[in-house]
């Protein structure tokens, strides 16, 4: 068997090990360990390769980003934002026809602008917004579908974990990817109200009526959200103005999110400890699947697929157009069996050399950031699509009066809304770039 046929047999492995409940970082680790030493034929190269992937990972600089801005929303949640920004949101919505689901929304997105993970802020605004939803009378597949939804603000709109990622694989900018992504990212948000408004009234059951808020309430809701707007304006403005470099404006926004909690009386020594706690168990989570992408990435490498891979996508003169929305297709099917983050430390390195071999008519950068914009909405995909979205995971769970059907159900038209945007951004590469 050649290398080639090695590392095409390692895929079929690895989604075998997934579906067995292997931990993704496990499976790419172990099964790169494993190609490399049938490529190989011997133990002392993959012992000494382990040693500098391990080292060269863990000690880059661009990944101290993370832990801050997981760090940033671990603060944010404590100090209510959260809350104050469903407040202010539903104070000026609420009272419209899907007014407060339109208000989770609203609140998910300026969470995410200070959180960075589509996990916590989908988990963070359910917290809040759940109660207020099913009080309201709204449908169990409304209620838990917009949330989940509404989580994966959480990566598209910047600061994101997810593009940190993409930047340091692709040898990217990161303030010139969070740049790009803001559009997307409001467009995004902006799909959602459009799909709730339809909802309600297509079903008129799935959402009750709240009560107008006067003006004297929706002034003080508004102004409670001030730390929000000033941790979001010294993070993203900081980076694009010149004040810090991204790890800097992390640590900045970090220690501000951090000053807001205590200040509000929302964070003493035990939840300090906690939300240390808590952002490292997640910041080695995703160092451990960066590590086992390296490893797999590395086996790859050795086998020589991406390279032939690229040659033959090359040799065959398929359009460009037609290479990127077949991987496109592909990260929808991969989203549907793994998560995001895994998806993209695995597949980036093999897809990104194959399409910028190819002319699309955009410089190297502006291309490398269009393509990288294309890929952080594809795998929110994944987020809200069964069977392993994670978001739907992470909503059902706390909505357990709420059976998983309802939820797939009412996902059903987001995700509908989330293809109809791929379309439109690869369609107009000018939305992700102009900007830049």
């Amino acid at each position: 068997m050649s290398s080639v046929e090695i590392g095409l047999w390692s895929f079929p492995v690895l989604i075998l090990l997934i579906f067995m409940r292997v931990p993704i970082a496990a499976a790419m680790l172990g099964t790169g360990v494993v190609g490399t030493y049938i490529v190989l034929g011997k133990w002392t190269p993959i012992l000494s390769q382990m040693k500098a992937i391990s080292w060269a990972t863990n000690a880059n600089y661009s990944l101290s980003i993370i832990p801050l801005f997981l760090l940033m929303g671990q603060f944010a949640a404590r100090g209510g934002m959260s809350q104050a920004l469903f407040n202010a949101a539903a104070a000026f919505l609420g009272h419209r026809k899907g007014g407060v689901a339109m208000a989770a929304v609203g609140a998910c997105a300026g969470f995410g602008s200070i959180c960075g993970s589509s996990l916590a802020t989908a988990a963070t605004m359910a917290q809040v917004a759940l109660p207020e939803l099913k009080r309201n009378g709204y449908s169990g597949g409304l209620a838990s579908a917009t949330l989940a939804a509404g989580g994966t603000l959480g990566i598209l709109i910047p600061p994101s974990v997810v593009l940190v990622i993409y930047a340091i694989l692709a040898e990217q900018n990161i303030a010139k990817l969070f740049l790009a992504a803001f559009v997307p990212g409001l467009l995004a948000a902006f799909s959602y109200l459009v799909v709730i408004a339809i909802y309600v009234r297509v079903k008129p059951e799935s959402a009750g009526h709240a009560a107008r808020i006067p003006w004297a309430e929706r002034v003080p809701a508004l102004i409670a959200v001030w730390p929000v707007a000033a941790i979001f304006f010294l993070v993203v403005g900081g980076i694009y103005l010149g004040w810090f470099t991204p790890t800097q404006a992390a640590a900045i926004g970090a220690g501000g999110a951090g000053l807001v909690a205590w200040a509000k009386g929302g964070l003493d020594r035990r939840s300090l400890l906690a939300c240390f706690k808590d952002t490292a168990v997640s910041t080695g989570m995703i160092f451990f699947i960066v590590l086992g992408a390296s490893v797999f990435n590395s086996f790859l490498a050795f086998s020589r697929l991406p390279q032939v891979g690229a040659e033959w996508v090359t040799a065959q003169g398929f359009a460009p157009m037609t290479v990127l929305v077949i991987i496109l297709v592909l990260y929808i099917i991969f989203g549907c069996i793994m998560d995001s983050l895994s998806m993209i430390v695995l597949t980036v390195p093999i897809f990104f050399p194959i399409v910028t071999a190819m002319d699309f008519g955009l410089s190297p950068e502006h291309f490398a950031i269009w393509f990288g914009i294309l890929v952080l909405m594809v795998a929110e995909i994944g987020m809200i699509t069964p069977p392993v979205g994670l978001n739907l995971f992470i909503i059902s769970g706390m909505a357990r009066d709420v059976e998983i059907r309802e939820t797939y159900r009412g996902i059903v038209p987001f995700v509908t809304a989330d293809l109809l945007r791929i379309v439109v951004l690869t369609a107009f590469p000018i939305i992700s770039i102009f900007l830049v």
